[in-house]
């Protein structure tokens, strides 16, 4: 054998004896050494970062965070004798028996290495009184985590819910542990990666009695947690209040824009919640009921809901015919009751007057004349043209478009095209005669509370719009790209002075059916719409903006099943406009009846015998 392989083999042999002498000296002969390392270990904790914050478009607080503490075990941890002394355990934790051996089993099963929560949620008073008493409770520790605090408990289905993260949130993405917390609806999902920060990273070398051992070294590892991004609102607070307080017992929504910007000052659908409701310990009681409430309050009515527009569907009808040129403001049309019914004591009205007295034969010519227009072989190819063309004028109003679609879940609505008749009735098998209803707001038209709003902003704004929106900044960067941009409505502004002229008088003239959105020294326009739904009540529907020139504020108001528009709907409109236009209410005796009224009953009250 060489020699040098030889004394390579015997000093390996040599140094591999030495290391395994010593070993044994050091875990047989020398047990103190073991037991000091299996006594320290290394204790990682995640800092959870705070959440950004949400502010109101004044800088007001809308949205903070408060501490509430978990309740941890280490499995490990636990001493032998934890058997006898569980019932005093359990009570120290503010817990069953039952429950808290259960918590300890699951903490098990996961690991005996790991933490693993017993209790969540709870709040510093008890938490005060369990601190005190922790050190008699080893393998037991606290860790602290933010949650969402609602300041003014206000637009809970805008703000969205700030809730546990769930197996698909931890699968798809590692920022997310298990008991964290992620954006789940709303606001709060929408801007989640701005909201939620840059954890910190805590490590600690402790002993089997939790003591702190190396702290130094522990110490260059850790690193602190980085809040995340504020959020500026549009909202406007004591709107939004105002706009709530209004709707309390009844069903419908409330949106308002600020037309030059496409900010949404107020979004309520009602009923509403108080989203303090959806934090804390008592969260899943909470939300059971809120799912199992019959009236649906966790359901978005202002951008989820579809309902037909009714008579302010006339307008958008008007202004697509002018600017196609099928009618002028002074074409007139015979109030002709045998095509399709009305109300009112008219006869022959031009553009103004039919939509003052909401005159559903001349609106019926209105698109007759827009349909008809449209080239064919025979009526139903000329039908279907010219429903195509009239469709896509109607879409650039933002009707049957997501408008943006800022929030999850944001209905388009129906504008109904030639294809989807040809699916109810056969393809070519239709005429206008078929669909008239859809010339004043009624059959198969459906549009959702945001939309309406928005038509009011593009009114206003005679013949664009910006694309609403609910954020002004985001951290120091500012408003966010993309937001707020302007849309033609391709309809020239003359063609609306008319319109808005006669939405004038609807508000001012004695006769205007939305003269209880009068507000004195203050020009609104607005028009009321009383939209079917048998057999219950129709709904009452107002939309929109003050003052004429240089409008502040458009809105939609939508009351569920409470009767003709200008009854309900369009004194909430005048309130809301007069608390954002002048910061106060003068007519009281409005705001009282508003308030006192309970619409919650949606059928009507049958006729007595021999009742007309």
């Amino acid at each position: 054998m060489d020699p040098r392989f030889r004394t390579v083999v015997l000093l390996l042999l040599f140094f591999t004896g030495a290391f395994m002498l010593r070993l044994v000296g050091l875990q047989v002969l020398q047990p103190e050494w073991k037991q000091k390392a299996m006594a320290l270990t290394s204790d990682r904790q995640s800092i959870p970062p705070s959440r950004g914050l949400l502010f109101d478009r004044h800088g007001t607080l809308l949205v903070g965070s408060r501490a509430v503490h978990d309740l941890m075990v280490l499995p490990r941890m636990l001493p032998d004798n934890l058997d006898s002394t569980l019932a005093e355990t359990a009570a120290w934790a503010g817990m069953t028996v039952e429950d808290l051996e259960a918590a300890l089993t699951k903490a098990k099963r996961y690991s005996r290495y790991k933490t693993s929560r017993v209790r969540k949620g709870v709040e510093p008073e008890e938490h005060a009184r369990m601190a005190a008493q922790l050190q008699y409770h080893p393998g037991f520790s606290f860790r602290t985590r933010p949650v969402r605090s609602h300041l003014h408990g206000v637009a809970g289905h805008l703000i969205g819910e700030y809730a546990e993260a769930n197996a698909d949130d931890l699968a798809g993405d590692p920022f997310y542990r298990l008991g964290d917390h992620i954006g789940r609806t709303g606001l709060e999902k929408v801007y989640e990666l701005e909201l939620r920060g840059i954890k910190g990273r805590a490590s600690v070398m402790v002993d089997a009695r939790n003591r702190v051992r190396d702290a130094e070294r522990a110490a260059a590892e850790n690193r602190p947690a980085e809040a995340g991004q504020d959020l500026q609102l549009t909202l406007d607070l004591r709107l939004q209040q105002l706009a709530e307080q209004l709707m309390a017992g009844k069903k419908g929504s409330v949106v308002a824009i600020e037309p030059a910007t496409g900010e949404v000052l107020a979004m309520v659908s009602a009923p509403h919640f108080d989203p303090n409701l959806l934090v804390g310990a008592a969260r899943g009681e909470h939300y059971g009921r809120l799912v199992n409430d019959p009236d649906k309050p966790l359901f978005n009515r202002a951008i989820k809901a579809t309902y037909r527009p009714g008579s302010i569907w006339k307008m958008v009808q008007g202004l697509v015919a002018l600017q196609a040129d099928q009618i002028g403001p002074y074409t007139r049309f015979d109030c002709d009751r045998t095509i399709i019914g009305c109300h009112g004591p008219h006869t022959r009205d031009n553009l103004r007057d039919a939509i003052v007295h909401s005159c559903n034969p001349y609106f019926y010519r209105v698109m007759q004349r827009v349909v008809g227009a449209a080239e064919g072989d025979n009526r139903f190819e000329r039908a279907a043209r010219g429903l195509d063309d009239w469709r896509e004028r109607v879409q650039a109003f933002g009707f049957g478009t997501r408008l943006g679609g800022r929030l999850p879940g944001t209905s388009s609505g129906n504008i109904p095209d030639s294809r989807y008749y040809d699916k109810v009735y056969g393809s070519r098998r239709w005429d206008f005669g078929t669909i008239y209803s859809i010339a004043i707001g009624e059959g198969e038209l459906l549009t959702t509370p945001l939309q309406m709003a928005n038509l009011a902003a593009t009114l206003a704004n005679r013949g664009w719009y910006r694309m609403p929106h609910f954020i002004r900044s985001v951290g120091n960067s500012g408003k966010p790209s993309g937001l707020g941009i302007r849309q033609e409505t391709g309809v020239e502004p003359m063609h609306f002075e008319p319109v808005i002229q006669a939405m004038r008088r609807v508000v001012e003239d004695p006769s205007g059916t939305g003269r209880r959105a009068r507000i004195d020294g203050i020009a609104v326009c607005g028009k009321t719409g009383t939209v079917q739904d048998e057999p219950r009540k129709d709904h009452s529907v107002f939309m929109a903006f003050a003052p004429q020139e240089d409008p502040q504020i458009a809105l939609s108001v939508y009351v569920e099943n409470s009767g003709f528009g200008g009854e309900w709907a369009a004194p909430i409109a005048a309130l809301l406009i007069e608390q954002y236009l002048t910061g106060s209410i003068a007519n009281t005796r409005r705001l009282r009846r508003i308030l006192e009224a309970d619409l919650s009953d949606p059928y009507p009250e049958p006729q007595a015998a021999g009742t007309p």
